[in-house]
């Protein structure tokens, strides 16, 4: 039994011990993505960057990138915002160099045809996003019937005959006024890892005080 003891008070110590570390680092983490939300924005990585653009390192930096869209290769993607259920308005974006995948913003059902669509050339700031492969809202893309439930950069470049595609999208900064509306990206991180350890060295020291007071209580009656 005391052999059991140690063993499970060592396990729920090294526990604790983890979810301390992830608090370190979640934190560390939320830290790093207030910086970049707020910084000046940065020329969007070019494409000898690309490869070297990674979620730890470059999400949510603010980037601007200068270029023609090619609104005929518009992709809307089914979100909910907080104006409700509708579509992310995703438009590549020709540049000189490459082309970048822009979220325009977000519509409702009723404007998925009577969206803006900017000609000639546009400045976009906004945050790097990573790419989102396969779907979501429980539903896979279907690209060859045009329904998309995530924004899989790759997925929506080959289905629309793009190429030299930047591996990342950019979601655009809220804009003057109607549709589709920018900036509504959410960052938010769950942070409970405190918690989390607290309650697990709060059950280490439960397992001790009982191992502790099950040998008491053998020592007395042994000498008894």
């Amino acid at each position: 039994m005391a052999i059991l003891a140690a063993a499970g008070i060592a396990l729920l110590l090294s526990l604790a011990i983890w979810q301390v570390q992830r608090l370190a680092w979640k934190t560390d983490l939320i830290e790093r993505v207030e910086s970049r939300v707020t910084a000046e924005a940065v020329p969007a990585p070019q494409p000898a960057q690309w490869a070297k653009v990674t979620r730890q390192n470059d999400e949510y930096r603010r980037v601007t990138v200068t270029g023609r869209f090619l609104n005929d290769h518009t992709v809307l993607t089914q979100a909910v915002s907080d104006l409700g259920g509708g579509f992310w308005v995703m438009t590549p974006l020709e540049t000189a160099n490459g082309t970048y995948l822009i979220n325009r913003g977000f519509v409702l059902p009723e404007e998925r045809d009577s969206y803006s669509r900017p000609e000639g050339e546009q400045t976009v700031t906004g945050l790097l996003r990573i790419t989102e492969p396969g779907g979501g809202f429980l539903r896979s893309n279907d690209p060859a019937e045009g329904r998309w439930y995530s924004r899989d950069v790759a997925a929506i470049a080959a289905q629309q005959g793009l190429e030299n595609v930047a591996p990342f999208f950019i979601d655009t900064e809220r804009s003057d006024g109607g549709a589709p509306v920018g900036g509504l990206t959410v960052i938010s991180f769950n942070n409970n890892h405190l918690s989390y350890a607290l309650t697990w060295l709060a059950l280490a020291l439960g397992l001790a005080a009982a191992a502790a007071y099950v040998g008491w209580h053998e020592w007395r009656l042994r000498r008894g």
